[in-house]
């Protein structure tokens, strides 16, 4: 894919909430060759990169390995702005989830979501494009700052199910109940909440369709404006919600995408891409975060990404890192906070 982004004002509302937290902020953006005043405009675009190394800087700066992880920071510095706006007007939390999930992007390129149903109501994944120092660090307070904007949105106190977690639980869990109030699971498959069908179905208090309306037409603008219009960006979505259950074929993508074969091909190739290079590319960006999670083994990962068998995702790895899955992933392990 082309270089992430992050939007200035998402920029800023970090760089608040650290300093609630007794973080210099500004060493770490002269680093990034910034400075806050830069941050004003909120129209402006950063590398996404400069997210991850502003969560590196502030906690090897401060050693608190759960920075962020408190309720009234992320109710405060957590807010999606025109995203948010939208999903308040929406007709029910499940719809506003809905369009943060299309719009994500928007806020930040880094982070993708999902939702999956259940019996019981929907999973909730989040997970970050790449892997870094302070990466659990960082999809904690992602997972934080959603439910406190969903509890925004809700004007109710909304504690989820269960949370599940990718690495090993801390000596002290007590953080995370105070911040989610919900059986906490470490070790799990995928970083996760479950939200009841009761909750996600019950009408918002600030429903408006004309105001939803307005404000969506303006986040369509603004992923278009970003690229997020494009075939290649469209296609990387629909095997992203595929792969997991197989190698998507060109037909299935062009089929779901209301198109022929050969237009989506031709569509692709204006773009100077093929079908096997973006699927190639979003191979990798899920193998790293799936390699870094130690609770799957070689063979979930390889049957994650679709591939038939375990050779095929050897070559990948290899092709992609230099190295192959295990040696990858003992290189990720020796990293604090994974």
């Amino acid at each position: 894919m082309t270089q992430r982004t992050a939007s200035a004002s998402w920029l800023k509302n970090l760089c608040d909430m650290f300093a609630a937290e007794g973080v210099n902020v500004g060493p770490m953006l002269q680093d990034c060759g910034l400075c806050e005043r830069e941050l004003q405009d909120s129209d402006v675009r950063y590398p996404s990169e400069y997210v991850g190394h502003l969560w590196d800087a502030a906690v090897l700066q401060t050693g608190n390995r759960h920075l962020g992880l408190r309720r009234e920071l992320c109710d405060r510095y957590g807010g999606l702005h025109q995203v948010g706006f939208a999903m308040m007007a929406s007709p029910t939390l499940l719809d506003g989830l809905r369009i943060l999930q299309q719009n994500l992007a928007v806020v930040s390129e880094d982070v993708s979501m999902n939702l999956e149903a259940d019996d019981r109501g929907y999973w909730i994944y989040l997970s970050l494009a790449k892997h870094h120092y302070a990466f659990r660090t960082r999809i904690e307070f992602s997972f934080l700052t959603t439910l406190m904007l969903c509890t925004w949105i809700t004007r109710q106190n909304i504690v989820p199910l269960v949370q599940e977690w990718t690495f090993a639980a801390p000596p002290d869990t007590r953080p995370y109940q105070a911040a989610f109030g919900c059986p906490q699971s470490f070790e799990q498959a995928e970083n996760r909440f479950l939200f009841s069908t009761e909750i996600l179905t019950a009408e918002l208090p600030t429903e408006s369709a004309m105001v939803c309306e307005l404000h969506q037409n303006v986040l369509r603008e603004q992923m278009a404006r970003m690229g997020f219009a494009s075939i290649q960006y469209r296609v990387y979505t629909e095997i992203l919600r595929g792969l997991r259950y197989g190698e998507p074929r060109l037909s299935d993508i062009a089929r779901a995408m209301h198109m022929s074969e050969r237009t989506l091909q031709r569509k692709l190739k204006q773009e100077d891409l093929t079908y096997q290079d973006v699927l190639d590319q979003t191979r990798q960006e899920l193998a790293e975060q799936y390699l870094a999670n130690s609770a799957l083994s070689l063979m979930e990962i390889s049957q994650l990404l679709g591939f038939l068998d375990l050779s095929n995702f050897y070559r990948a790895t290899k092709r992609w890192f230099g190295l192959p899955p295990g040696k990858y992933r003992n290189q990720l392990e020796r990293q604090p906070f994974t």
